[in-house]
């Protein structure tokens, strides 16, 4: 697949795949970040699911769907080979105890400190943070997959946050399909445009401060 034939949310994943380190245990989080999995080499990390799997492999095709074999998002997944199955519980003292490397996450604001907010909208029904909140304190490095602006236009990387913060931890990275920032402890960092958009365009898109 040719990135003209991506979706917008197929080119974010694929964004991301180059920040994940080899080897690394990686937990994926739901909606664009499960993607990613189907843009890492294999052997590439070992991905983890809070409902109980370490071994997740890309999404699986026409044929290939076990209904016993979803990640927390109740979507399917399939398996590699050496893959390993426990209890939630068990996921849930990986990610607290320090021992997910990566974790992926979407977001639906960004405030220019890096924190993020990802689990409820003002006036919509509330099903709960999930996983995010301790993945955002107990992964080592956060990266957030995302689009740049919500469905309406506007910016989701802003000066304050509008919609209830996930954590008050930063997170380490944001990448959406025009640009990535770093945080820094000086604020958002620019340190990649995508081919098809320009800096001018990100600063119109973007409501926080940067550098």
């Amino acid at each position: 697949m040719t990135v003209q034939q991506m979706t917008v949310q197929q080119r974010i994943a694929a964004r991301v795949a180059p920040h994940i380190p080899r080897g690394a245990v990686v937990n994926l989080g739901i909606g664009i970040p499960t993607l990613v999995a189907d843009h890492l080499p294999a052997g590439t990390a070992h991905l983890q699911t809070e409902n109980g799997l370490l071994g997740v492999g890309p999404t699986p095709g026409p044929g290939e769907i076990d209904p016993d074999l979803v990640h927390a998002g109740k979507l399917p997944v399939t398996a590699r080979p050496g893959a390993s199955y426990f209890a939630s519980s068990a996921s849930f003292g990986m990610i607290r105890g320090g021992h997910v490397e990566v974790a992926v996450l979407g977001a639906l604001q960004i405030d220019a400190r890096g924190r993020i907010a990802n689990w409820a909208l003002p006036g919509k029904p509330v099903l709960g943070v999930g996983g995010a909140m301790d993945l955002l304190v107990g992964a080592r490095t956060v990266i957030v997959a995302t689009t740049h602006t919500a469905k309406d236009g506007t910016p989701k990387i802003v000066a304050d946050a509008t919609f209830p913060l996930t954590a008050q931890r930063p997170v380490d990275l944001v990448v959406t399909e025009a640009a990535t920032f770093a945080v820094t402890p000086g604020g958002l960092e620019l340190v990649d445009i995508a081919d098809d958009h320009d800096l001018a365009w990100i600063r119109t898109h973007t409501a926080a401060p940067f550098r």
